[in-house]
């Protein structure tokens, strides 16, 4: 059994791929400052065990290293809302760059040699095709995407240097919650379309704005790939499982290959609530693309990775489950 660190590991994706991890034989340490994740969390994980900290506390990570004899890590620690990377780029290069970078370093110290990187869809901008495979050109139009692109060329530098070989995951769009209605997204504030649209169905908001209507697209809105978090928790773990097995670094791209525009969201979510709530529409926001949509035949072809749970319906009813039974979250948070 190995032991892994999960860096985010409290927040809503970390939590799931912890429970994926456990469910897989593996002993999990989450570090998080729980700047955004929560510490309930851990009633859901047996076993896992949480170190409060920041990435940038050597010191700290180090002796969380040694005395669990960790093998591998998992690194999901990040800021991630694209109109602040906009608004505050020097949050986000601190932060999912350079901190990032001198983590890299410590653990590299201490002898891990294999890390699973939370990478982005962003570090595509717009795509000059549909779907998007791994060789698209790289073309940032936010500085999160910006971070994560610099952060996935310091890896490749970092194995041919080092030989601390890593995968790089380039996520869509995360949603969902696990079907067990254990773990969830809480998040303050909420930025993401489908909980922020569950919210409005719930009556936590009084309505839904959209963020541009004028796009080339079938109904003029924004068209995502969503990806279900427990598909992409499974994913972490077939990735590790493949570095253990000696796989050389690499990235993979995580979608379901079809997009869904913001209406088709909104017309979906008023379907499985049974709830007409009010739409406002509105501009759109700077650095977010028209389309991006997935292709994930890599990752399908090389690990045997498949989506189990991404059809936009079960998507959106695990979500509005984990929601109406959480109403203010893990801790009290109102929406």
């Amino acid at each position: 059994m190995s032991t892994i660190l999960i860096t985010g590991g409290t927040g809503y994706i970390g939590s799931h791929v912890a429970k994926e991890l456990i469910t897989a034989g593996h002993k999990v340490i989450l570090f998080d400052t729980n700047e955004m994740g929560h510490a309930e969390v851990l009633t859901y994980l047996p076993g896992a065990q949480l170190v409060v900290g920041d990435i940038a506390d050597s010191d700290l990570i180090i002796k969380t290293v040694k005395e669990n004899s960790v093998t591998a890590v998992i690194h999901l620690a990040a800021y991630t809302l694209v109109g602040e990377s906009v608004e505050d780029p020097a949050k986000y290069y601190l932060n999912n760059t350079a901190k990032a970078v001198q983590f890299l370093e410590v653990i590299r110290s201490t002898g891990i040699d294999k890390l699973i990187f939370s990478s982005t869809a962003a570090v595509y901008g717009e795509p000059q095709y549909s779907p998007i495979d791994e060789q698209h050109p790289f073309s940032p139009t936010n500085p999160y995407g910006q971070t994560k692109l610099i952060f996935e060329k310091i890896l490749q530098d970092y194995e041919r240097a080092y030989g601390l070989r890593s995968i790089s995951l380039r996520f869509f769009c995360a949603a969902g919650a696990d079907p067990d209605g254990d773990l969830g997204e809480d998040q303050t504030p909420e930025t993401h379309l489908i909980p922020l649209t569950i919210f409005t169905a719930l009556g936590y908001r009084p309505s839904l704005t959209v963020h541009g209507t004028d796009y080339p697209t079938p109904d003029g809105t924004a068209v995502r790939d969503f990806i279900h978090v427990n598909d992409l928790a499974r994913a972490h773990v077939l990735a590790l499982n493949a570095l253990e097995n000696g796989a050389k670094s690499t990235a993979y791209n995580l979608g379901t290959g079809k997009g869904y525009s913001v209406r088709e969201i909104i017309e979906t979510t008023q379907k499985i609530t049974n709830s007409q709530f009010k739409v406002v529409d509105s501009t759109r926001r700077p650095g977010d693309p028209v389309q991006l949509v997935a292709s994930s035949d890599r990752i399908q072809r090389e690990l045997g990775w498949e989506p189990k749970y991404s059809d936009l319906e079960t998507i959106i009813r695990t979500a509005y489950t984990w929601f109406s039974t959480h109403p203010k979250g893990y801790s009290g948070n109102s929406k």
